[in-house]
């Protein structure tokens, strides 16, 4: 049988040339954080994972979370952000064609009406995100509660840009990161 490594298949010899390396975490300490950001970030990999536990201080049953890159707020080099969010009864799917406030909208995160305990989970990726002759694609597949219901969702967003990325920033539209929210930056080796 032939061993499976992130998704691609792979034979026994080669099954290590694909493998996560830790970059940088954010915890975010007492009184909360308006975003979390990873500079300087080596153009060393193949791909970038963000990883993250984390909830924002809105008062509403939920709130979107953005990234931006390399502190770039231009709004026409966001674009192409498409979605699938299920909340356990109802499936829904949209795209937005033009860019939102200088910023990729990834997901949804708990806010303060969530039980103090309860964080969202989600992981994304930016593929190629050193690659100087093409457009950056961001992926994202991110959870959750809202005090008994939830939501999952799958995002993907493009950055107009071929610069590096270098920098990126995380912050929730209408909250601040509540205390303890994590994110972890990662990465990716080989293909």
């Amino acid at each position: 049988m032939t061993p499976i490594s992130l998704g691609i298949f792979a034979s026994a010899t080669n099954v290590a040339s694909t493998s996560f390396e830790s970059i940088a975490t954010v915890t975010v300490g007492s009184g909360g954080a308006t975003s979390a950001e990873f500079t300087s970030i080596p153009a060393t990999y193949s791909h970038l994972q963000v990883r993250l536990l984390a909830r924002d201080t809105r008062n509403a049953s939920g709130d979107n979370f953005s990234i931006q890159f390399n502190s770039d707020t231009t709004a026409a080099n966001y674009v192409s952000y498409h979605w699938i969010l299920g909340d356990g009864s109802t499936v829904t799917a949209g795209a937005l064609a033009a860019g939102v406030q200088g910023q990729i909208v990834i997901g949804e995160v708990s806010t303060a009406q969530t039980s103090a305990s309860i964080f969202s989970a989600g992981v994304f990726d930016i593929l190629d995100y050193a690659n100087t002759n093409k457009y950056k694609t961001v992926r994202n597949l991110n959870g959750l509660d809202k005090n008994g219901s939830g939501a999952l969702t799958y995002s993907s967003g493009l950055w107009l840009s071929t610069n590096a990325i270098t920098s990126i920033k995380i912050f929730g539209n209408n909250g601040n990161w509540a205390q303890y929210s994590h994110f972890a930056l990662y990465g990716i080796k080989g293909a």
